[in-house]
């Protein structure tokens, strides 16, 4: 730890994340397609989940900073807009397509160093995909009924030889998802649907650990150099040397959370300054467990004290909060989660689970309720 890092209070660093993450106030982005691209903007990515016993994750992510939010406004900023895309970030995400450039050396080094499973992708078979996408248009995996059909090698792969040639596609940048219907993705070649003359110049190092600590300061206001670097390990090096020069300049202050003295974060000067209220109606939000706020498990347990578990993949009878556990937010602190499934033809959303980790007080209940409902008017709309 730095030895002058500075002490804040659990509370305090939970008000300049939460005013990061624009889970403070109602609706910081507006609404429509272009608070998609403002949201995604700010946070840095929204990711994709497949699970839908509720809707699905990217649409939920958008929904709790959005409540005016639409699907169609997502397939919009996708596909009209074009100001997202999809790639691997720590998982499958929406990433602001302003940032497309920081993504291009991962591209690169996929195509020269391809994952072990595309060892023995067929080239002619790969040429002539690209050839009848050029020709043809954008293409799904349902378009295509001439393939060979083999075995899967994986409970969730494919017997269609051509999605992991799409897979390949898009890994190594010659390839978009330019259209998603629900979990159905459409591919077109990047340079036409993004409309490039020619590709853009790929980020250097030092321009990538640039984007990766603006990007966590500015959607998680107090960092750490795991929360910079989450699903980015190996860009630690040349990350930890722009936070020393910052620190130098006083750009950037040492902090600590109280009694968490061994567990270095660093945060804007002005964000000490940050005054705590909490408005006489705090805002409740009952978030995704892939949300920005949830997703790393050990930083959330830190500012929160609130240990989440995801469940879904484990047995019924080890399970503790539920399938699909979603945690709840009232003004900061999180007071329950909700093992939540949508019935879809009876238009109800379903209580599966309430675990409640303070006393239910009335007015708790009432706007952990309220909540509920606007969250079923969402699911269903």
């Amino acid at each position: 730890m730095t030895k002058s890092s500075i002490p804040v209070t659990a509370r305090q660093a939970r008000a300049i994340w939460l005013r990061a993450q624009r889970l403070d106030v109602a609706a910081p982005f507006g609404e429509g397609p272009d608070a998609v691209r403002l949201a995604t903007g700010h946070l840095g990515y929204v990711q994709i989940d497949t699970i839908n016993v509720i809707e699905r994750s990217h649409h939920h992510i958008l929904y709790s900073r959005i409540p005016a939010y639409r699907r169609a406004d997502l397939e919009l900023a996708q596909s009209g807009a074009k100001s997202v895309f999809e790639y691997w970030t720590h998982a499958l995400a929406y990433v602001p397509t302003a940032d497309y450039r920081m993504f291009l050396p991962a591209m690169n080094q996929f195509r020269a160093k391809p994952h072990a499973s595309y060892a023995d992708l067929d080239a002619q078979h790969y040429a002539a995909l690209l050839k009848r996408i050029r020709d043809d248009g954008a293409l799904s995996i349902r378009d295509i009924n001439d393939d060979v059909l083999v075995e899967k090698t994986h409970p969730w792969g494919s017997r269609k030889p051509s999605r992991r040639a799409l897979r390949y596609g898009f890994f190594s940048g010659d390839l978009t998802v330019s259209k998603r219907t629900g979990m159905l993705k459409s591919y077109d070649l990047s340079a036409r649907h993004f409309g490039w003359p020619r590709r853009p110049r790929p980020a250097t190092e030092q321009q990538y650990a640039h984007y990766l600590v603006e990007r966590a300061l500015r959607s998680q206001g107090m960092v750490s150099l795991d929360s910079i670097c989450f699903g980015n390990v190996g860009a630690k090096g040349a990350v930890r040397t722009l936070i020393d020069a910052a620190e130098k300049k006083k750009q950037l202050v040492p902090v600590h959370i109280d009694n968490h003295a061994k567990i270095q974060h660093w945060t804007v000067p002005a964000a000490l300054e940050q005054v705590i209220e909490l408005p006489p109606a705090p805002r409740t939000a009952i978030l995704s467990p892939f949300d920005p706020l949830v997703i790393q498990r050990k930083r959330l347990q830190l500012f929160f004290g609130y240990e989440h578990r995801f469940e879904a993949y484990v047995p019924a009878d080890k399970r503790v909060l539920g399938y699909f556990a979603l945690p709840v937010l009232v003004g900061d602190d999180i007071v329950a989660a909700l093992d939540l499934k949508m019935d879809r033809p009876a238009g109800r959303l379903l209580v599966q689970k309430w675990t409640w980790f303070t006393v239910p007080r009335p007015e708790l209940q009432v706007a952990v309720d309220e909540a509920l409902g606007r969250f079923e008017r969402f699911q269903k709309g």
